[in-house]
């Protein structure tokens, strides 16, 4: 393969990888979750939610994180997962951090797990200088490309859509609820009891 055709398969990789997120305005995307047949209901607080005998097993979503260590969520299975998509140029993303930071230290204890990550950010300083500012009390992926938000959740299923996208993983590792807004610290335990109570 020539250096030209390598460089136009990756910029038609990045282009198909942006126009698929999305995730150009740091708002709410689209409603459905990639098409064809949903099986989730959203609620009236933008919750939207996928019956226990309906979920999707979340897809491969490993890789470094920003301080460069292995990050992988199958090594959360058995624990409520938190998966929040961010920017650092993202407003509701830093307005929802603190939030974040807050209830991720309660629900510790309780078997939560907050799992970030950090999409398109090209200079990875700016994600390091977020992660400082706001003291963050979990590791996120660094995905500049938004590679893991195309791979990590199958068609059909609830997906981010935007930034910041919120996505909570049941016990079992499958798909049970999505935000696709910023949210405060009550929207956040909202977003996750149900299937914390879950057995």
């Amino acid at each position: 393969m020539t250096s030209r055709s390598v460089s136009r398969a990756a910029t038609l990789t990045a282009f198909v990888t942006m126009s698929a997120l999305t995730l150009a305005g740091c708002g709410n995307g689209g409603g459905s979750g990639g098409g064809g047949q949903t099986n989730y209901v959203t609620s009236t607080d933008g919750i939207s939610r996928i019956p226990k005998d309906e979920r999707e097993s979340v897809g491969t979503i490993k890789g470094k994180s920003i301080q460069g260590d292995p990050m992988d969520v199958a090594d959360l299975r058995g624990k409520v997962v938190v998966i929040n998509a961010w920017g650092s140029w993202c407003p509701p993303c830093r307005a929802e951090a603190p939030h974040f930071n807050k209830v991720a230290k309660e629900t510790k204890d309780k078997g939560v797990a907050f799992f970030g990550i950090n999409a398109r950010d090209r200079d990875i300083t700016l994600s390091k200088a977020f992660e400082e500012d706001y003291k963050m009390a979990y590791p996120s992926l660094y995905d500049p490309i938004g590679k893991s938000l195309l791979t990590g959740f199958p068609k059909g299923t609830l997906n981010p859509q935007a930034l910041p996208t919120t996505i909570v993983l049941d016990r079992d590792g499958k798909i049970a609820a999505r935000s696709l807004s910023g949210m405060n610290e009550e929207a956040l335990r909202a977003l996750i009891a149900p299937v914390l109570k879950e057995a």
